[in-house]
């Protein structure tokens, strides 16, 4: 799933892709790169974020919807039903939920759900996030709302942890230490990493007056990938992405072991029964 902010100030591209033109632009290159969801947003969920007003959000990602829709799939990127119910119209297929809320609207709409785990809101839920158990907790939610949406008959429920929305960096890595359970649950898990906060923690270096350097967000390529990668070996079905080409890529060699890797395997089983029956 590739990214599309039609925003001024989401946390990585704010911006760049504000304006209708750069924002197709922006969606088709993602899928020449090997995107198979472009998933459009205008609304910041940056931690700290400011709410949209409707109609500001609804002239920033119907259009470029519409337009996307035609040659991939597209999701939406919204809490707001009436922006939910206008893509669909436009041509989305998907319903990126952060708030885990809108199933009655993805139902309604026939569209795909995907309810995150978020704790607070945007504007406040970094604010010292707190756990028992952040785990078990996030599991719990999920697989009540993933249950909720199935009983309105929804037919494409995904799960999200959600990670960096109201979590600290190690509440972060114990989910993604996690996925291979959360992935047991038995619906489609999808997860962002791309390019946030807690990466940067890992990714700093010192400069020659010892201070530490945190790289910026379109600087956590690295990081991004890795843990994309973790995510698709425990069993993850979309990764949420800026840049789709790298990813794209490690996955390909990622593949490519694991074929060699099962090819082997099945050269070795075939051994052991032939000496077994020798």
């Amino acid at each position: 799933m590739g990214i599309v902010n039609t925003t001024p100030d989401s946390f990585s591209d704010g911006g760049a892709f504000l304006h209708h033109d750069d924002a197709v632009a922006h969606g088709f290159k993602l899928v020449a790169q090997g995107a198979d969801i472009v998933d459009v947003g205008g609304e910041s969920t940056r931690p700290g974020a400011s709410e949209v007003g409707l109609q500001e959000e609804l002239d920033r990602v119907i259009p470029v919807v519409r337009e996307l829709a035609s040659a991939t799939r597209v999701s939406v990127d919204t809490t707001k039903a009436e922006v939910a119910r206008q893509a669909a119209a436009a041509g989305a297929t998907i319903l990126n939920d952060v708030s885990a809320s809108l199933a009655e609207v993805a139902a309604q709409c026939d569209l795909g759900w995907v309810a995150m785990h978020m704790q607070g809101k945007p504007r406040t839920m970094q604010i010292d996030p707190s756990y028992q158990d952040v785990v078990a907790e996030v599991t719990a939610y999920l697989a009540e709302r993933a249950a909720f949406a199935e009983s309105l008959g929804i037919s494409e429920v995904w799960i999200d942890p959600g990670i960096g929305f109201g979590k600290t960096a190690q509440h972060n890595w114990d989910l993604l230490r996690a996925l291979p359970a959360l992935c047991e649950l038995g619906f489609p898990v999808a997860v962002g990493t791309s390019r946030k906060r807690f990466l940067a923690e890992v990714l700093a270096s010192v400069d020659d007056n010892g201070e530490t350097i945190e790289p910026e967000p379109g600087d956590r390529l690295e990081g991004s990938v890795a843990t994309a990668l973790l995510a698709a070996e425990a069993g993850v079905s979309m990764l949420r992405v800026h840049d789709v080409g790298a990813t794209v890529a490690a996955l390909a060699v990622l593949n490519k072991l694991n074929e060699d890797n099962e090819a082997t395997t099945s050269v070795d089983r075939e051994t052991m029964e032939t000496v077994k029956w020798q």
